[in-house]
């Protein structure tokens, strides 16, 4: 395909992850690369993703990027260095002027590389704004760059932000059995993770076995049924062995009836029921029903920003992932998702990309071969696929013995 000359714009979407800016250093390296070449003019970032593109709020970052200590300490600053935004785009075919206007936008800074990095909501807009392009004449190179602590993205072997949030994970429920093991007051301790309808994040939870042998006693995930009755005749059996009962639960469990266990009725702008409290709903109800100690850890925001102790390989494989989005938008490729191939045997990875029409608004669940029968706990395997997403530890500057963090 021949050459395509304009200018770059990149943008970050949806909830931040401790290695989302190290995907967008890797696309400003690549971009910046390619200008050098000139093949691309300027390096735009959009501040606030789409939401900002529509207002304009642009900065050029080839002024900002001129070191390589700038990069580096990009890679290792957590939640999203341009702002992000949850901003849904209408159906192009329903309301095309929203879409006019922003290939009015494109055409006033000649943009015609795009660059969007999120997860599967995100996917979403690239697939809306490349069929729109396309469909009006527009040429130019649109590319999802995939992220999401929830690894729920679809036809990719794991997803950039995921091994950091999982190693957070994995050590925080290690601190917390041992930190619960000194008493033997009998007490059930409730975590919470992240992860509405994949429980991947939760399933990392269960690491621990891997180091030292001790993992939660249970861990429950949205791929099964959550059933009540279940739930409590299994902390009984627990409690029946040991005194300190750690579990894991994602905030996405539902009951036979499609019922979240914490849903408070309310949406957000994807028409996602939104939830809280899982982990406190089911401790009132266990101390009521068993009456013993209990008490709810919810790790919240930490998971998503606990950039401190982030995978080495999860920072080093989201750099790399955000150079080959740009390094097939020069080849021609348009309107596809970047993805993760893994070997084999062996732990290896491929980057290569799939139409984004395969990935958007689809939701990829931990498979029954990583849940165990009983459904309260991750098999072995599950283990083997999480570990070496995890491995590796990451060096960054401090200064006054904190983190040294880049702003754009």
């Amino acid at each position: 395909m021949e050459k395509l000359y304009g200018n770059a714009v990149v943008g970050q979407s949806g909830g931040p992850t401790a290695a989302i800016n190290a995907t967008l250093s890797g696309v400003i390296r690549g971009a910046l690369a390619a200008a050098e070449k000139g093949v691309i003019g300027k390096v735009y970032g959009m501040r606030n993703g789409i939401e900002g593109l529509c207002e304009e709020r642009l900065v050029d970052l080839g002024r900002i990027f001129n070191s390589e200590q700038h990069f580096t300490d990009l890679e290792h600053t957590p939640a999203a260095a341009l702002g992000s935004c949850r901003k849904k785009l209408p159906d192009p075919n329903e309301n095309p002027l929203s879409f006019e206007f922003i290939v009015d936008i494109f055409k006033k800074y000649d943009i015609r590389y795009f660059f969007y990095i999120g997860g599967n909501d995100s996917m979403d807009t690239v697939q809306k704004l490349s069929e729109y392009t396309k469909s009006v004449g527009y040429e130019m190179r649109v590319m999802g760059v995939p992220k999401t602590i929830d690894n729920d993205l679809w036809g990719t072997d794991h997803t950039p932000g995921f091994g950091s949030a999982a190693k957070y994970i994995a050590t925080s429920v290690k601190e917390i059995i041992c930190d619960c093991a000194v008493y033997t007051t009998k007490a059930v301790t409730i975590t919470e993770i992240m992860g509405r309808d994949a429980g991947w994040l939760t399933a990392a939870a269960a690491l621990p076995r891997l180091s030292g042998g001790i993992g939660p006693d249970y861990v429950y995930l949205p791929e099964r049924e959550f059933d009540m009755n279940s739930f409590f005749s299994d902390i009984r059996t627990a409690l029946k062995a040991h005194p300190n009962v750690v579990i894991a639960v994602s905030e996405g469990v539902r009951f036979a009836d499609g019922r979240y266990v914490s849903e408070n009725g309310k949406v957000d702008a994807f028409g996602h029921k939104q939830l809280s409290g899982t982990g406190t709903v089911l401790a009132e109800a266990l101390r009521d029903e068993v009456g013993c100690k209990t008490r709810a850890v919810e790790f919240n925001t930490s998971q998503r920003c606990a950039a401190h102790i982030a995978s080495a390989t999860d920072i080093r494989e989201s750099v790399a992932v955000g150079k080959k989005a740009v390094e097939f938008a020069l080849r021609g490729v348009s309107g596809h998702v970047m993805i993760f191939i893994r070997s084999k045997v062996g732990y290896k990875i491929t980057i290569d990309s799939v139409p984004v029409e395969e990935v958007a608004n689809k939701v990829r669940s931990v498979p029954d071969e990583f849940i165990t029968p009983s459904g309260n706990n991750v098999t072995e395997k599950c283990l083997d696929y999480l570990r070496p997403l995890i491995e590796g530890e990451v060096k960054f500057r401090h200064e006054a013995g904190l983190p040294v963090h880049f702003k754009i």
